[in-house]
């Protein structure tokens, strides 16, 4: 084994933005998600504007915490990843930097135009049709400088993470294109190329997959890299990492029906999306037994590693949400959990307990590498935030829990006489309760997200990125 100095240092300045912007998005998408939480408990805090109603707000939460906070952490980690395990620069540092500011420019689209009511009214694709462009443009820019940076490898294997970033960035380019296609009425309307059942259709393809490619696929990319290496541990099984990735993203694509149960669509259609979302919990669980067994041997290290525990709690929640999921998918558990709070549960449990968990870790596992520094400013603020984000992901989930199976059971309460036993209003009261857990759940993750933020100023101020840039000139030739 030899090592050379090379001339070119990785580009970590795209890097440090990527992560410095996720911490804010998450600040400023979390707490939105605290607020509209806290207007199903105080409906006055719609403030009677329709700018700040729930209606206008919530998908803009959507848009902050999946793209914008969600973003930002799989565009920083996999510019990062693909870098390191390839032993090679990106391949254009002009087109990198291109898709950090166009990045930011449709999220900040979506900050203006989402609460002023432009919409598609898509779930997850709200977006109208200049941003939603501008956001393809971003994207085949972003898969253009990921692909040339692996054809440009110094090491002949393409880590493992790098598969799973590469299949999130094409089918989300797929997914976000085909279910974006539209015609243009005006500078801010469109009508979707489809209508009916088949728009139905294309939207929920879409939106599962938005959460099976972007929301899983990209973020196990980031599990495969950074639980390894914050475990100092290879990873449990190489050949079970293949048989995960091959197996999740041929069976995650077909899921998309199990959101129209009891709808128009076809019955073949909801039956196929429903066996498929339970053969789905094979690799699902597959990945997450692959993550947890890296850390045999080295299970001391949760005593005093609050970064690992981040990386192995989201582990632990994405094998609970990806068992929940496929569970709620079977017809007989639909028809109770379906427009009910269940759901939301079951989102978060995903979204706070898998996606947020893992992506925090990643870039408490980064900052200090990103900055030179020997490690973050203070160990035990990341303490604590490790215990506000679980204590607040489980009362967030276990409120939306009891909401939704009470939620169910009323709706379907019958009299004697065929009547409903309960009025709508009357679900809705017994909810409260819930609904001020769920906003006291969520605040204690947004107060956590505050403390990361801290702790990152703190650790930046005293940075010295120079340093980073020279370690990283050292790269490892002929390893492989």
């Amino acid at each position: 084994m030899s090592t050379a100095i090379s001339p070119t240092a990785y580009n970590y300045k795209v890097v440090r933005q990527f992560a410095i912007m996720t911490v804010v998005w998450g600040i400023l998408g979390m707490g939105l998600g605290v607020f509209i939480a806290s207007q199903l408990v105080w409906p006055q805090l719609n403030l009677d504007l329709p700018w700040t109603s729930f209606g206008r707000l919530r998908p803009l939460h959507t848009n902050l915490v999946i793209f914008a906070f969600g973003g930002c952490a799989l565009f920083g980690t996999s510019y990062y990843v693909v870098q390191r395990t390839c032993q090679t620069r990106l391949i254009s540092d002009s087109m990198a930097a291109f898709t950090f500011w166009g990045w930011q420019a449709v999220i900040v689209g979506a900050l203006i135009t989402l609460p002023m009511g432009y919409t598609t009214t898509k779930e997850y694709a709200e977006l109208e049709w200049p941003l939603a462009i501008l956001l393809a443009i971003v994207w085949v820019t972003y898969g253009l400088v990921f692909f040339g940076t692996i054809v440009k490898r110094k090491t002949k294997h393409i880590y493992v993470g790098n598969w799973f970033y590469g299949a999130f960035i094409v089918v989300t380019a797929m997914l976000h294109i085909v279910n974006h296609i539209s015609m243009p009425v005006s500078l801010f309307k469109s009508y979707s190329a489809y209508s009916g059942a088949t728009d139905a259709m294309i939207q929920w393809w879409y939106g599962h997959n938005a959460v099976g490619f972007f929301l899983t696929t990209g973020f196990l990319g980031m599990m495969y890299y950074f639980v390894p290496k914050q475990a100092e541990r290879p990873i449990y099984s190489y050949r079970l990492s293949i048989v995960h990735f091959w197996a999740l993203i041929t069976l995650y694509i077909w899921a998309g029906p199990h959101h129209l149960h009891y709808t128009a669509l076809p019955d073949w259609a909801q039956s196929l999306g429903m066996v498929m979302s339970i053969i789905l919990l094979a690799p699902s669980w597959g990945g997450m037994i692959n993550g947890m067994m890296t850390l045999s041997g080295a299970w001391h290290k949760l005593r005093t590693d609050p970064i690992l525990r981040f990386l192995v709690v989201s582990l632990a929640f994405y094998g609970m949400s990806t068992f929940e999921g496929p569970m709620m998918a079977i017809k007989t558990v639909n028809s109770l959990s379906h427009y009910t709070d269940w759901t939301i549960g079951h989102v978060h449990a995903g979204a706070l307990g898998w996606v947020a968990m893992i992506s925090i870790g990643a870039v408490y596992h980064m900052i200090p590498r990103l900055y030179g520094r020997e490690q973050m400013h203070s160990v035990g603020l990341i303490n604590a935030h490790f215990w506000l984000a679980t204590i607040g992901t489980v009362l967030y989930i276990a409120s939306m829990w009891v909401n939704g199976i009470t939620q169910g059971l009323m709706w379907r309460a019958i009299n004697d006489d065929g009547t409903l036993t309960y009025s709508f209003v009357e679900a809705l009261q017994a909810s409260h309760p819930g609904y001020i857990v769920r906003a006291l759940g969520g605040a204690f993750f947004a107060t956590g997200m505050l403390l990361m933020a801290y702790n990152v100023f703190r650790t930046v101020r005293a940075a010295n990125p120079a340093q980073a840039e020279e370690a990283a000139k050292i790269v490892v030739v002929g390893a492989h």
